[in-house]
């Protein structure tokens, strides 16, 4: 893999996997236009890591809050408020994790193809679309309770398809929930934490298992830059929310969704 490829992959990692619009979809359509060849286990590892050491960066606060609520309870209502919070992450964490170790194979040889990445873009973009356009959203992060985090996190399974999204699913499910924008992102970024450890972690040990050569040198570029990517996305994403809400990313993602028909179908 040349250094190009490696900085560029890792980029679009990490602008890609905090938004509503499929990091999976933007590999693929950066590869084939550039005629790059499968960047391989190595730097899906190193941009997993990247964007989680983005999100744990972002939202140090709340990550210290929550373990300050654990450490030394307290009868406040912000601490019961971190602890459930927590508490939510945990519970919503389960479903994706539990289905993700069972399937990741199945997943790797049969739904990795174009057109299956093209159809669930356009499919849960539209999705995203009516739940934003039709749902009530006088929830905020504060009303969120165990009831809603499961069905969250249920929702987080439908990620596992290749151009689904896992921000795109949970922001979606998170909307129909009745919650607002900004605080279904919120719980969404959080709940990545957990997820991008296990993927991280899990490639790591097939790394390790396996006959991969670890390049230190890039696997560390890999990590700054789709950490820096990953932190101006956040940042810029809820800055947007809250100027533009979700509609934008939906004409985006029909147009993504439209374009890679397109190439599932073009020569390479």
């Amino acid at each position: 893999m040349t250094l190009l490829q490696l900085i560029v992959l890792a980029v679009v990692q990490g602008l890609t996997e905090f938004l509503p619009v499929s990091s999976s979809a933007h590999l693929i359509l950066v590869s084939w236009f550039m005629h790059w060849p499968d960047q391989g286990l190595v730097t899906d590892v190193a941009i997993h890591f990247g964007t989680l050491f983005a999100v744990l960066l972002y939202f140090r606060g709340d990550l210290t809050n929550m373990l300050r609520a654990v450490i030394r309870p307290q009868a406040d209502a912000a601490t019961a408020q971190n602890r459930r919070l927590l508490g939510c992450l945990a519970l919503a964490s389960v479903p994706v994790i539990l289905v993700g170790g069972l399937a990741h194979g199945w997943v790797e040889a049969h739904l990795r193809d174009v057109r299956v990445i093209a159809i669930s873009t356009l499919v849960f973009g539209l999705a995203l679309w009516l739940v934003d356009a039709r749902c009530a959203r006088q929830r905020v992060l504060s009303d969120l309770g165990l009831r809603h985090a499961l069905w969250i996190g249920l929702a987080q399974v439908l990620a596992l398809v290749p151009g689904a999204s896992r921000a795109g699913v949970t922001l979606t499910m998170g909307r129909l929930l009745g919650f607002d924008a900004v605080s279904a992102a919120r719980f969404s970024f959080l709940l990545a934490i957990p997820v991008l450890a296990a993927a991280g972690g899990f490639g790591m040990l097939q790394v390790v298992a396996g006959d991969s050569t670890l390049d230190w040198g890039g696997f560390a570029l890999a990590v700054v830059f789709a950490a820096l990517a990953g932190w101006i996305c956040i940042a810029a994403f809820l800055a947007l929310l809250e100027r533009f809400g979700l509609l934008p990313f939906v004409i985006y993602r029909l147009v993504l969704g439209v374009v890679l028909l397109y190439v599932s179908f073009a020569p390479l």
